[in-house]
């Protein structure tokens, strides 16, 4: 912790991660609510059942892509140049390209343009809680985090509700709106200090930002794919089984309702807040990350058993399922504490900053897997089987988890002033 920094600058700088984090949230999620709608609207007599599933899935890949590749050059910036400017730039690059994606008129600039944003959503997370979690000290860093995550996946909810009510026009004007908020936010950045840990570093000779260190010695490099690993059933849960609960419980027979993919997305997300706040109070209670991570993934597997047992019920026991879904998978704030924690000052950046990226664009393989065994599994009626090509998927994911957390380093009590 840098002890010069005043209670005030602190504050701000928790104030700007947050907020942060919210718009980047709310821009990320925004595609999945606004897919079908946006779709429709592009492609005209075009948007047949089918194309609305698989461009969907296509336009998703090419963002999570964006962010795959954002999230090594933000990470390698943010260790060689400073956490600081990569909030500036990566603010800056999603909120054009939100705004830009709110003209579009063909799937080919449509993914382009979500590209260009995924690039930029990939550095301002990783940025703030670097950025976080250097000012402050080893007990209180974890509140921190947790503050800035349980803000932060509250854009979500925002975006969900935008996507499911009448107070914007139509799909475009949520784009506009979530390009606007993060051009308003780059005005809050001034005044924001760069980290003490980051400036001392800078003026050795020590290399920074070099990601290759990460796999420079294996116990660093099975550390840095276990946290990623952890952290997966969370995409698992909003890339898969949320964001095509359509297709999914279309395989499963239901007839009764169809789940809204904003609906979804605003209910997962109110559980995620409030498991985000509960995961880092239970982190800080318990003085241990990995404890805290071990819970709610063994609380992520029961609930995903209860999204195919229980969700199909109803639709209000398919919404209610969904929150508690939620819940179980908002550990991404000790998560983000603990990719901070395991790595030294000169490439703390490089890991915080790829580490959720990587677990993001992890959605790619759990898409192609999906599709996969689409082509394996099938109905009674010869349909592709989207039910059991889920449960495939979210197996191999549980299991990867597992092996992951048992492998990972306790970081609670780690001092971060140090040099890999």
């Amino acid at each position: 912790m840098d002890k010069a920094i005043s209670r005030s600058a602190l504050n701000k700088l928790i104030i700007v991660a947050a907020l942060g984090y919210f718009v980047d949230i709310y821009d990320l999620v925004l595609f999945s609510v606004e897919r079908k709608d946006s779709l429709t609207d592009i492609l005209g007599a075009a948007a047949t059942k089918d194309n609305l599933k698989n461009i969907g899935m296509s336009l998703l890949s090419w963002q999570m892509g964006g962010m795959l590749i954002g999230g090594l050059f933000w990470g390698i910036l943010g260790d060689k140049k400073g956490r600081l400017s990569v909030l500036f730039g990566s603010i800056l690059m999603y909120s054009l390209a939100n705004i830009a994606n709110g003209f579009v008129t063909n799937v080919g600039w449509y993914a382009a343009l979500r590209f260009i944003s995924g690039f930029g959503l990939a550095g301002e997370l990783g940025a703030g809680i670097t950025l976080v979690s250097e000012s402050m000290s080893k007990e209180r860093r974890g509140i921190g985090t947790m503050i800035v995550a349980t803000v932060g996946v509250f854009g979500a909810v925002v975006a969900g509700f935008m996507g499911t009510s009448d107070i914007v026009a139509n799909w475009r004007w949520s784009f506009w709106i979530g390009g606007g908020m993060g051009l308003v936010l780059l005005v809050l950045r001034i005044g924001v200090f760069e980290s003490g840990m980051f400036e001392k570093v800078k003026k050795s000779d020590v290399s920074k930002g070099n990601f290759f260190d990460l796999f420079k010695t294996r116990h660093r490099a099975f550390q840095y794919l276990s946290i990623i690993m952890v952290a997966v059933p969370v995409w698992y849960v909003m890339g898969i089984l949320i964001s095509f609960a359509p297709e999914i419980f279309a395989s499963m027979g239901v007839k009764d309702f169809t789940p809204d993919a904003g609906k979804s997305i605003m209910f997962a997300y109110l559980g995620i807040t409030a498991g985000d706040l509960a995961s880092g109070l239970i982190s800080q209670l318990l003085k241990s990350r990995k404890k805290a991570l071990g819970i709610f993934l063994f609380m992520t597997i029961i609930s995903v058993f209860l999204y195919f047992k229980c969700a199909i019920l109803s639709e209000a026991w398919y919404y209610v399922i969904i929150t508690i879904v939620g819940f179980a998978t908002g550990y991404w704030a000790v998560f983000m504490s603990t990719a901070a924690e395991l790595f030294g000052t000169n490439i703390r950046a490089t890991a915080t900053t790829t580490a959720p990226n990587f677990v993001r664009g992890a959605l790619i393989f759990l898409s192609l897997g999906f599709r996969y065994f689409e082509t394996v599994f099938f109905t009674a009626d010869g349909k592709a089987d989207s039910q059991k090509s889920a449960i495939a998927v979210g197996i191999i994911v549980a299991v990867l988890a597992i092996a992951a957390l048992f492998n990972l380093k306790e970081t609670f009590h780690k001092d971060l002033n140090y040099t890999e």
